[in-house]
């Protein structure tokens, strides 16, 4: 089967999420189970940069208020996995986040920017772009490439098969109605079976529906969606579309994520930990830590929003300080928290720290350094970096939601009994829930024995992509039998 996946960004020519990484380690998976697969990019000048063997495929011509429009062909950097490009350095060719200006405010043509993505897909789909290659399945990923499926629905003689994988329901690519004249979507298509969102078109919604299969990254989260309290007002659209959804959880790519990983001060493993408190001591160091601390190391990296539940950390630090627990935080978001968690530095040197922007390398210290990573997500659709820390000994304190209940095994007086727990789980999405979780996994640390039994059982976990390339293969399988 030939397999185009469809995205905006993918690790490690632009990242901004967890999106990026999924995009870097999924179609190698499904490589080495014996498809073909290729990637469908924008041009950001990261992916034009990261490139190898960049060669042209076609010239687009002018579209989307885009003068010049081309299509290139080479290879991505690490897996050395074919991908087309989108060179359009009018949309494109711009420095620093690839959805937000300077201000830090969306593009006002990101209606364009990424309606050009999905068209690009439906036209490799059609055949007019690369005669050489024609994808039987186009797999699109959250709302950047909502409407590959949409432009294919424009050609009836098209049976090409789509795969619509949200992410994060909660970025749904919103834009005023008028839109649809520059992107050339029909006036029967703006309806409430069609793309409209309450008077407005949604990418997203799109994708949900005109694509043949709906996925999303967990379980849970497949669950979740269909419920007022997730669904971002789009839960009856999915109820509607519920035989077309599955979850399927992420992977981690154990190539990248591992305890004898290259940027972190010592290797370990699972049967010699002795390296990890080098490692935590380093990370200490780098932040002018107090290394004689008698609380466990808590980590964060995030994005600093309400989502994440970055202001019911803060509310709740008072007790991690009290438990005598240091906080490291390494991550970027609203501005009122960034500003809470720089005064909570301030306030208390030598037991939290803070570093703003996003650090590939330092993410790698922050995880295997830690002894606990913090996730107390309101919502999480799968959430990776639980996943990494599993990986690292480090243990995740999490909230009960999405693929966080679907990959913590909290340490329960069961679980710790049958050997199976993995990390600390709390249900409320409330300061004082947090708070108690984090004064009892602050208390089970001084318990040396169970707690590294706990870290010994976190890091055999494999949740590698194997086994999602599995479900997926089998998605599209399903997909091609039904032709």
């Amino acid at each position: 089967m030939k397999i185009l996946h469809v995205a905006s960004e993918i690790f490690p020519l632009v990242k901004t999420g967890g999106l990026a990484d999924v995009t870097a380690a999924l179609p190698p998976a499904l490589v080495r189970r014996g498809l073909d697969v290729r990637m469908l990019l924008p041009g950001f000048p990261g992916i034009l940069a990261g490139m190898e063997s960049l060669k042209p495929v076609c010239a687009i011509g002018p579209v989307f208020g885009a003068a010049a429009v081309r299509l290139l062909s080479g290879r991505l950097p690490d897996s050395g996995l074919p991908a087309y490009v989108i060179d359009a350095p009018f949309l494109y060719r711009r420095p620093g986040n690839p959805y937000l200006g300077p201000e830090g405010q969306d593009w006002a043509d990101n209606h364009r920017r990424f309606a050009l993505l999905g068209w690009a897909a439906a036209h490799l789909a059609s055949g007019e772009l690369d005669t050489g290659w024609t994808p039987d399945i186009i797999h699109a990923h959250d709302w950047h490439a909502g409407l590959a499926a949409a432009y294919l629905r424009q050609n009836p003689a098209l049976d090409t098969k789509t795969v619509f994988t949200i992410h994060n329901m909660a970025f749904r690519g919103i834009f005023p109605m008028d839109c649809r004249y520059e992107l050339d979507l029909p006036m029967s298509a703006m309806t409430p079976m069609g793309m409209e969102f309450h008077g407005n078109l949604s990418f997203m919604k799109a994708g949900l529906v005109y694509s043949s299969k709906i996925t999303t990254v967990s379980p849970t989260y497949a669950q979740e969606i269909c419920t007022a309290e997730f669904g971002c007002g789009l839960e009856g659209v999915m109820r509607d579309h519920g035989q077309d959804l599955s979850g399927i959880l992420n992977g981690v790519d154990y190539a990248v994520w591992r305890p004898d990983d290259p940027l972190i001060a010592k290797p370990y493993s699972a049967d010699n930990l002795k390296g990890k408190q080098a490692v935590k001591q380093a990370l200490q160091a780098e932040f002018k830590l107090d290394r004689a601390a008698k609380g466990p190391l808590f980590g964060v990296v995030s994005r600093l929003t309400a989502q994440k539940g970055m202001d019911l950390l803060l509310a709740a630090l008072p007790e991690l300080l009290q438990e005598g627990g240091q906080l490291v935080v390494l991550g970027t978001g609203d501005a009122e928290l960034e500003t809470g968690f720089r005064d909570a530095a301030a306030a208390h040197p030598g037991q939290v720290a803070i570093h703003l922007g996003y650090d590939e390398a330092m993410s790698h210290r922050v995880i295997a350094g830690a002894d606990v990573l913090l996730v107390p997500s309101r919502f999480e659709p799968c959430g990776l970096t639980q996943l990494y820390a599993l990986r690292y000994g480090t243990l995740p304190l999490v909230r009960r939601v999405g693929g966080l209940a679907d990959t913590v095994v909290d340490a329960s007086p069961e679980n710790l009994q049958s050997g199976c727990a993995t990390g600390f789980v709390f249900e409320e999405a409330t300061r004082y829930a947090l708070g108690a979780r984090i004064r009892e996994a602050s208390q089970f640390y001084h318990d040396a024995a169970a707690w590294r039994q706990v870290q010994q059982c976190a890091m055999r976990q494999d949740f590698s992509w194997d086994d999602a390339a599995a479900h997926y293969e089998a998605l599209y399988q399903s997909l091609r039998q039904s032709e």
